[in-house]
């Protein structure tokens, strides 16, 4: 399934959202997805102790021809890795349509709370962002990427902080790491922006960056209340958890070619510590897989959808109703792959949990009431390799 999808003239037109322009006072809390976590594992500056600063980014050990470091070889945790897994059918959401007339909109909910409910995710179309700019933005990161080591360098993280250019930091001697290299950047609230980090190399990624996650905040708010209105809530419901001053952070991902794809992964099993995650995919090399019953699969590539996925704090938030998809990167032998995620998130101060409207007897709390779930809860039991949201179930 490798459809072709150019805006429709119908698609959603994009308007200011209403919360505010966010202006917070967070601290780094994109814990997003620290080692990878789409979300795409979230980061912020972590508490914990650091063995060795900094990896050598991925990119360098291919160019030096050097051979597969163990640290990079998987545990038998991590599930099957070189097998051929079968194609999922992700639902495909016309965003378009949720806001047409009382009887297509109706079906579109409806497809949109099934999608979410079963498997955490569905790819958007008519999303209001044109194919040519999303071209554009994949363009931008592929010239990142292809700069020279120390261009990119200038952009690097620091020990301390997730934020800029690198990969995964080493906390145990026991941790695997993924196949990637990241440039990981804050984008919203706009005060928070570490505007030394965003490269000027490129010349446009700046002003490309800017537009492409203004509109995602606008789709954020737009989604947001679609799937209070797909469960028959008051459309402000979960905005209203939301926060002024909510997160954006956004994930630039290189996978390159790997030697040992049947013992390596780019992104380990995770779920998303966000609200909600965005993905556009390489328009041409696969590399995402969800587990559904125990059981892997493919995600297909829509060249110009937007791929969707709830995170942890939306189930949360729908008392379990929508899922937190598990997923994980694989990689290859032969090409790169480069994604971008951008993850959303509640202002770290606001406290969420479950709509009162969906707790009754038949469907009781499932959730604590929780504040700042990616510095509090997530990091913490991620890097112990537990599931993070059963520390906030009841």
């Amino acid at each position: 399934m490798c459809l072709s999808l150019e805006t429709h003239p119908n698609s959603l037109t994009l308007q200011q959202p209403i919360y505010s322009q966010p202006k917070p006072n967070l601290n780094s809390t994109q814990l997003e997805d620290y080692s990878s976590c789409s979300g795409n594992n979230m980061a912020g500056t972590s508490p914990h102790a650091v063995l060795e600063p900094l990896s050598k980014p991925v990119q360098e050990l291919v160019i030096n021809g050097d051979e597969l470091p163990q640290r990079y070889v998987c545990k038998a945790g991590d599930g099957v890795i070189g097998a051929s897994f079968p194609l999922m059918d992700v639902p495909v959401i016309d965003l378009s349509l949720l806001t047409s007339s009382p009887d297509v909109g109706e079906a579109e909910l409806k497809k949109l709370q099934m999608a979410l409910s079963y498997c955490g995710c569905f790819q958007a179309i008519n999303h209001g962002i044109a194919s040519s700019f999303l071209d554009e933005v994949r363009g931008v990161a592929k010239q990142f990427f292809a700069l020279p080591m120390e261009e990119k360098q200038k952009y690097s993280r620091t020990v301390d902080d997730i934020e800029g250019y690198g990969n995964d930091t080493v906390l145990s001697e026991n941790q695997t790491l993924d196949w990637t290299d990241r440039l990981y950047l804050t984008t919203y609230p706009e005060d928070q922006r570490k505007l030394n980090l965003w490269p000027k190399n490129p010349e446009s990624f700046r002003e490309i960056l800017h537009e492409y996650t203004g509109k995602l905040r606008m789709l954020t708010e737009h989604i947001l209340k679609a799937m209070a209105k797909s469960l028959n809530l008051e459309e402000n419901c979960f905005l209203n958890q939301y926060g002024e001053r909510p997160t954006m952070t956004t994930r630039f991902n290189l996978y390159p070619p790997c030697p040992r794809p049947d013992l390596t992964l780019g992104v380990k099993p995770h779920a998303d510590a966000s609200a909600i995650t965005f993905l556009l995919q390489d328009k041409e090399v696969e590399g995402l897989q969800v587990l559904k019953d125990d059981q892997w699969f493919r995600v297909p590539i829509i060249p110009h959808a937007l791929l969707f996925n709830v995170g942890d704090q939306a189930e949360i938030m729908s008392n379990g109703i929508f899922k937190s998809p598990t997923h994980r990167v694989v990689t290859n032998s032969e090409r790169e792959r480069i994604t971008l995620a951008v993850f959303g998130m509640p202002e770290s101060d606001m406290e969420i949990g479950p709509v009162e409207e969906l707790i009754n007897e038949k469907r009781p709390r499932l959730y604590k009431k929780v504040k700042n779930y990616v510095e509090n809860y997530f990091f913490q039991n991620y890097q112990q390799g537990k599931k993070p949201i059963t520390a906030v179930q009841i």
